[in-house]
């Protein structure tokens, strides 16, 4: 199985309120690929194709994006990681918008469930060298609007992996981590046996790379950290500590499971030379380990394109505004 590594794609990402989806922007991907990159997740929302909560019944005008998006990718040797961002019953941003929990209630999994086996069905001719399927972003909410275990979260699943390997046996299946994708699934591990993906983030430690970031909570208040060094009172960060963090992924790893990082970056509050020292360690650190990762984003806050961090030094590039330094850092893995 090739490493892949490569780009967020927000061309689906927040529906709602009438919006409608991007068409891929081909001179990104143009860019992106060029530049030697392979792969490219798309995480979606629901509503950008149902009705209110009527999960059975996808707009199709809205699903043929898809097989554009599909197609704009693969022509330019492109993987298509397939991720909803936002599910029937369940998203890890205000999860409180959903009529029902995916963890609990049969309505939302009965939905979840239709969608996979429709985009397996859809996708069926198209092989896992070319698309995967992430089944749900960042699982399981923290709170208590959409409670949910372990075991709920295995039960769901499992029972959607069983469903798409109905109608498509061997294609690639990706799942999240559990506790927001921090955590690694060794109830799952003898998954990895199948052709299924276990998907970690690079967001730790979260007070770097979330600096500031205003959907976090308390999060404006904190200090500023240093890197490598103390990230609050008493609580110091180093690669070392990095590579540590993953020690339970690793454990998963060693019964065979495929490992890959579908989400990492920092936000732009935190001053860039900061933010690449830790960009360096924590790639080194994917580096070590042989895993395959995809920035969130390519443009934007978390990007390589006019990301706004402080003390940036850009470079007019192939058309685009790129922090070059960390451009390079991410090509480390299959730079010439």
């Amino acid at each position: 199985m090739k490493t892949k590594y490569g780009f967020n794609m927000l061309w689906m990402y927040a529906g709602g309120r009438g919006r409608k989806p991007e068409e891929a922007n081909e001179k990104e991907l143009d860019f992106i690929a060029e530049e030697g990159f392979n792969f490219i997740r798309i995480p979606t929302d629901y509503h950008f194709w149902t009705d209110g909560f009527d999960y059975f019944h996808p707009d199709e005008a809205i699903i043929s994006y898809f097989d554009r998006y599909i197609e704009a990718c693969n022509s330019r040797g492109l993987h298509v990681c397939l991720n909803l961002h936002r599910a029937p019953g369940y998203c890890i941003n205000w999860p409180e918008r959903e009529k029902h929990n995916l963890w609990r209630d049969p309505e939302a999994q009965e939905g979840f469930v239709f969608l996979w086996k429709m985009f397996a069905e859809r996708y069926r001719g198209i092989t896992s060298d070319k698309l995967s399927f992430d089944l749900v972003n960042e699982p399981c909410s923290i709170g208590e609007t959409h409670p949910c275990t372990r075991d709920d979260h295995e039960k769901v699943i499992r029972m959607t992996v069983d469903a798409i390997r109905s109608v498509d046996p061997d294609r690639e299946i990706v799942i999240d981590g559990f506790n927001g994708g921090g955590s690694a699934l060794p109830e799952l591990a003898d998954l990895g046996k199948k052709n299924v993906v276990h998907s970690g983030r690079g967001y730790e430690p979260f007070q770097v790379t979330h600096y500031k970031a205003e959907w976090v909570r308390g999060g404006a208040d904190w200090a500023a950290p240093s890197y490598p060094g103390e990230v609050a009172p008493g609580e110091f960060r180093d690669r070392a500590w990095i590579r540590n963090y993953y020690k339970p992924w690793r454990d998963v790893e060693a019964q065979g499971v495929k490992v890959h990082i579908g989400e990492f970056g920092c936000y732009n509050k935190l001053p860039n030379d900061l933010a690449l020292r830790w960009f360096e360690d924590v790639l080194s650190v994917f580096r070590e380990f042989g895993w395959g990762y995809s920035l969130w984003n390519f443009r934007g806050s978390f990007g390589i394109v006019e990301h706004g961090r402080p003390g940036t030094v850009y470079e007019e590039y192939k058309g685009f505004k790129v922090d070059r330094a960390l451009l390079e850092l991410l090509k480390l893995p299959f730079a010439k």
